[in-house]
């Protein structure tokens, strides 16, 4: 499996031949000007686009993308049909607790607290509930995208059921766990092999790096990876 992290929280995945963009708030994330790659480099041979939920800044691009490139987008029944409305033709429909084998991977949705709407016309639109992603395949590690979540006590039974390997999990407090509470997810409910820190650094309002969850963490299992730069795992 080939990581490669564009700030907040969207990453790249390439699972043999599928390239997956989870979460691609690229436009207007200045974080992703430091990757040192363009908007079509990042999505040139993308099929798959998974979204975790409906905020601005994780559905990001997933619209220009999804046209120009004709990815498949997998999200909840709530988010991948309101995108529909706006030009997103391949969609496939998920939920929470639910698993679409797509043969050389698979994508499970699991539960996240938090919230998940747009707005039109100044008016909330309800996009279904937020997610994390399970990402599993028989040749490589069970990656886990927590999305945006505070802690929960159920992350135990995501770990007894998927048992990831990989964490991407969000550390910038205010909107969602902050570097306290997101170590003591890690530790106490999982058995990470690689825990990588995202969600931070964005905006002023919210942690700016990950040095405090690397001391509340002191494992060697953190990798803080280069905006940009492809890691293999």
């Amino acid at each position: 499996m080939k990581l490669t992290w564009f700030g907040h929280a969207c990453f790249k995945v390439d699972f043999g031949s599928h390239k997956i963009l989870i979460d691609p708030f690229l436009t207007g994330n200045e974080k992703f000007t430091e990757s040192g790659h363009t908007l079509d480099e990042v999505i040139n041979g993308v099929n798959y686009v998974v979204l975790t939920h409906g905020h601005d800044d994780h559905v990001g691009d997933t619209i220009d993308i999804c046209k120009k490139t004709g990815a498949t987008l997998i999200a909840t029944f709530e988010l991948a049909m309101y995108l529909n409305t706006q030009g997103v033709e391949n969609i496939d429909l998920t939920n929470t607790g639910g698993t679409v084998d797509y043969k050389e991977f698979k994508v499970s949705f699991v539960n996240a607290l938090h919230s998940s709407a747009t707005f039109v016309d100044d008016k909330p639109v309800y996009l279904g509930p937020a997610c994390g992603v399970i990402l599993t395949s028989d040749q490589q590690k069970t990656l886990y995208h927590m999305g945006d979540t505070d802690i929960f006590s159920d992350m135990a039974l995501i770990h007894e059921i998927y048992k990831p390997d990989i964490g991407l999990v969000p550390i910038g407090d205010r909107f969602t766990m902050g570097a306290k509470t997101a170590s003591l997810a890690c530790k106490k409910f999982f058995n990470f092999k690689t825990v990588i820190p995202c969600h931070y650094g964005t905006f002023p309002i919210i942690d700016q790096d990950a040095s405090k969850f690397i001391a509340e963490m002191q494992s060697e299992i953190v990798l803080v990876p280069k905006i940009g730069q492809e890691i293999e795992l």
